[in-house]
């Protein structure tokens, strides 16, 4: 057998490619090793979140990313009102927010989240409560549903997870299961109706409908006793009977609380924030509340045509209840322990609309985190002359959900589980560095 030794010149060209290539793999796995150091756990030790949803899509410009004033608000793209400075030196909102101003240093905006969800409401919606776009083949669990999966609950009398809003899709507990969905609030004053022992029903009269109840379920999960939707609606009414007691509908008492801070709280959104301090107060661990259903200025955060003309008096309603929120929560010792969020499906551009409104954008938007034990103070993330492109920090939707399990405790890694099939607790996020101290 004869062996070919390569003459000099072909080594040389060999050890060329050999260098080159090592170089290139160098190089290649540099952002691996980034990303690899990214993907520490980070744990954080907030108990409850509080998550503040302005549907419609609020505008970035007009809110907690202010630019340049438009000139005319109706050619030259720009804010629609002045930016004040605020508590953080450098981070400046909208003049309609003084209140949150004077308390930034227990805020931080994200200036750079990001999809690319444009014009449907409910699927962007459905990303921001998910983290996640929808599918043919499975069905995803709310944010809200999955912190009631991976938290204990921390009093069995009050619901893990409240909605204060649209009961929607995006909401629901998907492949998680009944037990791990919502329980759905329309009003501060009175706990659900479903939970309350009608006056003309006694109380023996309620108990032998209870026991009689009983019988029938046993029976029907003996027969069922492989399924596990069966199993889990069960568990889920009996955590509704255990919710008819006094420790969850006497949440509802708010005029128990001083009238002064009452009024600091403000308009009827204000008043869901109180509530939702309160049950959380009292062990609720995910309390939605939407602020979609006041819509003082014609269309709510859906600034088209002539719903840009009185946003302000929605900015100066949330404003108010927002940061009565925080200094209510700072009061009590629950700040640090209380992760508030302000989410939104998307964004609005610099420019206007026909009818003097803003259109929808994704391509970067505002969601606001404040408490929660984070480090706060600060702004992540930069986006251009006109909030529209990012300049630098991207936060993708999974990153921003990594970040919220993360201050929660949760780690990022986790895995649920769709009958046998392994789902990532997000889609490939990683929490926010900076925003831990």
């Amino acid at each position: 057998m004869t062996i070919h030794t390569p003459d000099v010149t072909h080594r040389r060209e060999f050890l060329k490619s050999a260098v080159a290539g090592t170089a290139a793999a160098s190089l290649l796995s540099a952002p691996r090793l980034a990303a690899a150091s990214e993907t520490e756990t980070l744990l954080g030790k907030a108990d409850h979140c509080i998550y503040i949803w302005l549907g419609g899509g609020a505008a970035q410009i007009d809110t907690w990313d202010p630019k340049r004033v438009s000139k005319d608000k109706k050619k030259d793209p720009g804010s629609y009102y002045p930016a004040i400075d605020t508590a953080v030196p450098g981070v400046q909102v909208c003049e309609h927010l003084k209140k949150s101003a004077a308390v930034m240093d227990r805020i931080a905006p994200v200036r750079t989240v990001h999809h690319d969800v444009i014009d449907e409401h409910a699927a962007a919606a459905y990303r921001l409560h998910t983290g996640r776009a929808t599918s043919g083949t499975i069905v995803y669990p709310s944010i809200g549903s999955i912190i009631s999966h991976l938290r204990e609950p921390i009093n069995e009398l009050v619901p893990t997870y409240v909605l204060m809003g649209n009961p929607s899709p995006a909401r629901e507990p998907g492949f998680l299961g009944a037990e791990h969905g919502y329980v759905y609030l329309t009003e501060t004053t009175t706990g659900p109706k479903g939970l309350t022992r009608p006056a003309r029903v006694p109380e023996q009269r309620s108990q032998r409908r209870l026991n009689l109840l009983k019988r029938l379920r046993d029976r029907y999960v003996r027969e069922h006793e492989n399924d596990p939707r069966i199993a889990s609606y069960v568990t889920a009414t009996e955590k509704g009977f255990r919710l008819a007691g006094p420790e969850f509908m006497n949440v509802f008492a708010l005029d128990s609380e001083p009238s002064d801070l009452r009024n600091a709280y403000g308009d009827e959104f204000g008043q869901r924030c109180l509530l939702a301090r309160r049950l959380i107060e009292r062990g609720s661990r995910f309390v939605e509340v939407s602020f979609n259903l006041n819509f003082v200025n014609g269309t709510g955060w859906d600034t088209h045509n002539d719903g840009q003309f009185n946003q302000h008096l929605l900015i100066q309603s949330l404003d108010q209840a927002f940061a009565t929120l925080i200094t209510d929560l700072e009061s009590k010792n629950l700040l640090d322990k209380t992760l508030l969020v302000i989410s939104t499906e998307f964004g609005r551009p610099a420019g206007f609309d026909g009818g003097g409104g803003r259109g929808h954008h994704a391509e970067a938007f505002t969601v606001v985190l404040a408490g929660g034990g984070l480090k706060t103070g600060q702004a992540v993330g930069t986006t251009d002359e006109l909030a529209q492109k990012i300049v630098d920090r991207p936060v993708s939707v999974p990153d921003l959900f990594a970040t919220i399990f993360a201050t929660l405790g949760i780690d990022h890694h986790e895995e649920l589980y769709a009958d046998a099939r392994p789902v990532p607790v997000t889609d490939g996020g990683v929490p926010i560095r900076e925003l831990f101290a």
